[in-house]
């Protein structure tokens, strides 16, 4: 009887679509769930008459793979994975590998990476993008961890992944360790931030244009024509025009947002590496506001802001906002590539950032036209430090700016939050001006705690100290990271 090409464990609907999407580019599949009836269900169902094998223990499982076997586990990040691994190691031999397609967090894929290949198998951890129409159809892929094992699964990884206008596919080997997981919380993050930044639009025109969902939906529906054109605008666009009983639903909808934890994570790394990630920040504070449901409404009883109505030339602001999301996507994008860069020179990957955006263009859930850009910027130029100096990038921000500063204006004098399109304008002056304030505050610091500080008139790294009340005497304390 003949081998399978892969096994997976998870049959929830990313892996069930997974599997499907396997055995229609030819691939041999053989699954396993915990809760046995779902294999029943499966392969009497769906997989009826395909080639995917159902099997009823992990020992079943790991025999029907042909060699070196290669085992993806489709299930819940957290300790079931290190449970799962920690079952399937004496079942495997040297040279197999166990691929985690989960959200898992990167340290854990770094440590577990470490822990099989200490077994004698590889391992990998690959970030999947695209939900779960991306995952029968095509989803983006992010694999890391041990080198070895790429050469095993890339036809198959490759097979299955989406791909973009001239074939190239969407997903290819990241770096080692942790990377893949890593790239893939960025992506997370990012799409944290875009999120954010189309509901920071759309309260805009909902509450200070006083737009209807049918006139919003019209004007996503020309945005995702121009350079916005991405699936986030495209599903937008949708839900916009989406009723229930002649009323759109999203005016149902609470205003209470979830999260899983990757946006977090993003922020946590950020800080970890000492990069301002101040927009996907905002993005994940943001939800956290929304969460606070109860407290707002009573608050929105008690405390006052303007009542300011829109006067001017609508159809003028309207671009003015569609600049002021471009303007701000762009950072957003520019901020998650500048914390690559950091945790790549931090964990020795050699990431290869066109190649990122290449993997983001097609099947994932910040898929856009705009990303080729990205991908451009990077050819041109591989060293480049920040997204904004790209001279395409540059151009994008010394248009838009005029209209996203006049967004930013109007809707802090009309009292209409938009934490993620003001903090992006804030990181891009901060970012272009030569002189912060910074100066003043290293004099605070070294006032109170005789920090030191660094002086213009002298060389980088040489520190000095004040005796600021001539009480304190010359004893510094240690220096400061810069």
């Amino acid at each position: 009887m003949k081998k399978s090409d892969i096994g997976l464990i998870g049959l929830a609907v990313m892996g069930e679509n997974l599997v499907m999407n396997m055995e229609s580019k030819g691939f041999t599949v053989s699954v396993y769930n915990r809760t046995t009836q779902k294999v029943t269900d499966f392969v009497n169902g769906r997989a009826n008459g395909k080639n995917i094998v159902g099997t009823y223990s992990l020992e079943e499982l790991v025999a029907s793979l042909e060699k070196p076997r290669k085992v993806m586990m489709m299930i819940k990040a957290g300790s079931a994975v290190d449970t799962m691994i920690d079952t399937l190691i004496p079942l495997l031999e040297e040279g197999d590998i166990i691929i985690d397609g989960g959200n898992s967090h990167f340290p854990d894929t770094a440590r577990r990476t470490a822990y099989v290949e200490s077994k004698g198998m590889l391992y990998i951890g690959t970030g999947v993008s695209g939900g779960e129409e991306g995952a029968l159809k095509g989803p983006s892929m992010m694999p890391g961890g041990s080198p070895k094992a790429w050469e095993s699964v890339k036809p198959i990884l490759q097979a299955i992944c989406a791909k973009v206008e001239d074939g190239s596919p969407c997903c290819d080997w990241v770096g080692e360790n942790g990377a893949g997981h890593f790239v893939k919380m960025v992506h997370n993050g990012i799409e944290y931030g875009d999120m954010q930044l189309i509901c920071e639009a759309y309260q805009l025109m909902r509450d200070y244009l006083g737009m209807t969902a049918d006139e919003m939906h019209e004007v996503f529906a020309k945005w995702n024509t121009e350079e916005l054109d991405s699936y986030l605008i495209e599903i937008t666009r949708d839900i916009l025009a989406y009723k229930e009983d002649g009323e759109p639903i999203v005016e149902k909808i609470l205003d209470t947002a979830g999260q899983k934890g990757t946006g977090k994570w993003t922020g946590i790394a950020a800080l970890d590496e000492g990069i301002p990630l101040t927009l996907i920040g905002e993005a994940v504070f943001s939800r956290c506001l929304s969460a606070m449901k109860e407290e707002r409404v009573a608050a929105s009883k008690v405390l006052t802001g303007p009542a300011v109505k829109f006067e001017g030339d609508k159809a003028q602001f309207i671009e003015d906002i569609k600049n002021a999301l471009f303007a701000a996507k762009v950072v957003s994008y520019a901020q998650g590539y500048t914390l690559m860069r950091a945790a790549a020179g931090n964990y020795g990957w050699n990431l290869n950032y066109g190649g990122i955006a290449l993997m983001w263009r097609g099947g994932c859930i910040i898929r856009s036209v705009f990303l080729g850009k990205i991908k451009e910027a990077f050819d041109n130029n591989p060293e480049l430090t920040n997204l904004l100096l790209d001279p395409y990038f540059k151009g994008v921000m010394d248009k838009a700016q005029a209209g996203w500063r006049r967004v930013c204006a109007s809707a802090i004098t009309a009292g209409i939050p938009l934490p993620a399109m003001t903090a992006a304008l804030n990181y891009y002056d901060g970012y272009r001006c030569a002189n912060l304030p910074a100066n003043l505050l290293q004099a605070q610091r070294d006032y109170f705690g005789a920090h030191t500080y660094e002086r213009v008139d002298h060389a980088r790294g040489e520190f000095f100290h004040t005796n600021w009340t001539g009480e304190g005497g010359n004893t510094a304390a240690t220096q400061y990271n810069a």
